[in-house]
């Protein structure tokens, strides 16, 4: 597929991902994890209904290879200035909208080298997602582009881009999302504070940071 035709705003591209029936398949399993007495932790701050995806064992079967085999050679062709080629741990969560739960996201950008957003479905209305600049650009500055989430597909876009989710008027949806991090680049420069960061010790794969070439593992203290 020409991804070069496929840009949906300035630097975000749109692909197919999964297929429907996976994608009803996994909403199905996330309902079950969901009503289930397992604890659960939330993907961050602004998302209050969301499920981290390595609690349920997804880490290693799906999002892994499928950052390795599909997203790295994509992401190394289309943003070699933002760490594409090195992109070597990510932080992988799904998150839910509703009615009288979480019907937006605010503007924001991500803890993120590149972020690849797919829309999982289920039936609902309006929800858009809409684009701006890098986050160094002043918002005055800034013309934002709304795009259209399509079921199965996905978004791919520098996770440093500024963007947002506008509210769904009805139903449920559910988006995946992957935070892809390159230990190269982030060990030099923190993209959430702006600085050389200082690492304390990490379970698992951290926020992706290391201080030499060895598996990520790390936080940075000064974000």
């Amino acid at each position: 597929m020409d991804l070069i035709h496929s840009e949906a705003a300035p630097r975000v591209y749109r692909f197919p991902v999964f297929t429907k029936d996976f994608c009803r398949d996994f909403v199905e399993e996330l309902e079950h994890f969901e009503k289930s007495e397992a604890p659960k932790g939330r993907p961050n701050t602004m998302n209050n209904y969301g499920i981290l995806l390595n609690e349920l064992g997804f880490d290693e079967g799906l999002v892994t290879p499928l950052r390795e085999l599909y997203l790295r050679p994509l992401c190394a062709l289309l943003y070699p200035d933002c760490g594409g080629q090195w992109l070597d741990s990510h932080k992988a969560f799904v998150v839910k909208y509703a009615m009288h739960e979480d019907v937006d996201l605010s503007y924001h950008y991500d803890n993120a080298e590149v972020t690849l957003n797919v829309s999982l479905g289920e039936d609902f209305t309006e929800g858009n997602l809409y684009f701006g600049d890098m986050k160094e650009v002043p918002l005055s500055e800034t013309e934002c582009v709304e795009v259209e989430h399509r079921v199965m597909e996905g978004l791919l876009h520098r996770g440093q881009q500024m963007h947002g989710a506008l509210p769904i008027t009805s139903g449920e949806r559910r988006n995946l999302i992957v935070w892809m991090r390159a230990s190269h680049q982030r060990r030099s420069l923190c993209p959430m504070c702006g600085r050389t960061p200082c690492l304390q010790p990490s379970l698992g794969f951290g926020d992706g940071f290391t201080s030499e070439d060895d598996p990520p593992a790390g936080t940075c203290t000064l974000t």
